[in-house]
């Protein structure tokens, strides 16, 4: 009798660089959505490594490729020691997002860093990565991956929204799945956050203690990026050439600043959920108690946040599940989504 069930390591690095994401999961593979996370756990980067990844975006091309395997190397050992502390024996396969340095898809470029050999030599695992270069080869956006996980693990919300770096939502429209980013989240809020003292804005409390800037709020509204219309993806540059110049040049107060800014997230995301009350919320966003009043209160949505685990750890899962499509030669990107030529199956596979 053939196995019906399949286990597998989703490993994940966000914009945000809280860290490295890790999920044991098991997924029946008559039904997508009989899944279970067993073993989940962030592992905070070393002060070393944020700076390194922060400033990769200036290296050149031998030290990106260098980088490419020192960081694989990093990576191939946390998801060892992850096998070894949980004692886990039955793994089919690895997936892993690595680190985002470049996404600029209009320029055909993206690159995502952690090289997958490495991680098979070490873990001495299948691994599958490289996820979105494909995809902009066939004129992509190469985001956001995760919508085919939204559409097939879970199908019973109308949108689902996860609030990380960036925010992105997918939801279906004329028998399509439709998903896009739609403005940037903690990439922005953090950055504030650490001119303060602080890594993060706990439940967004230095926020709620500033008071809205009308001003710069109809500045960051006003950016062209919001007329456009999906497929679209942010990347770091964007937030870097187009949002940083407004709030630097406003020389406000940090907490004004934090406060407008999240009165600019919550405004943009209700314009997409509007009325609706099924609505799956993730991602560390969803922490921001402050943040969420404020779409509550623009997008007239009451808010029932999902389990921790989900919450915290929705991409690693959904990236695990795009591993095991790659692997049985199923579609896992849409070009509903991305913008690409067509459907295709994406990912680079290594063998130990």
């Amino acid at each position: 009798m053939m196995k019906s069930k399949v286990f597998s390591i989703g490993v994940m690095s966000g914009t945000s660089l809280d860290g490295i994401d890790l999920v044991y999961v098991s997924f029946n593979e008559k039904n997508y959505k009989d899944f279970s996370i067993i073993h989940a756990e962030t592992i905070p980067y070393a002060r070393e490594w944020k700076e390194f990844l922060k400033n990769a975006i200036y290296k050149d091309e031998s030290d990106l490729k260098e980088l490419d395997t020192v960081y694989g190397k990093y990576l191939g050992q946390t998801i060892q020691n992850f096998i070894y502390n949980y004692k886990i024996d039955k793994i089919d396969f690895i997936a892993s997002h690595g680190h985002t340095i470049f996404h600029e898809p209009e320029k055909g470029i993206t690159l995502q860093i952690g090289n997958g050999e490495e991680i098979a030599k070490i873990t001495k695992q299948k691994v599958v990565c490289d996820f979105r270069t494909q995809d902009v080869k066939l004129g992509g956006q190469g985001a956001p991956l995760v919508p085919i996980g939204d559409e097939l693990l879970f199908s019973d919300y109308q949108y689902c929204i996860n609030l990380g770096g960036f925010s992105n939502v997918s939801y279906q429209k004329d028998g399509q799945r439709i998903a896009f980013d739609i403005c940037p989240v903690n990439i922005v809020l953090n950055y504030y956050a650490n001119k303060l003292g602080f890594a993060y804005d706990e439940s967004g409390k230095m926020a709620a203690s500033g008071q809205i800037n009308q001003q710069l709020l109809h500045q960051l509204n006003d950016l062209s990026f919001y007329d456009k219309e999906p497929p679209k993806s942010l990347g770091l540059e964007w937030v870097k050439s187009s949002v940083f110049p407004i709030l630097e040049k406003s020389e406000l107060d940090v907490k004004v600043i934090l406060n407008t800014f999240v009165e600019h997230i919550a405004i943009q995301i209700s314009k997409v959920i509007i009325n609706s009350n099924s609505v799956l919320f993730t991602g560390g966003g969803a922490y921001n108690t402050f943040l969420m009043e404020r779409i509550a209160y623009h997008s007239k949505v009451e808010i029932n946040l999902p389990k921790e685990t989900l919450i915290d750890f929705k991409e690693a899962l959904i990236f695990s599940f795009l591993g095991l499509l790659k692997l049985k030669g199923e579609i896992n990107c849409l070009k509903s989504v991305t913008g690409a030529s067509k459907n295709h199956s994406s990912g680079v596979v290594f063998c130990p």
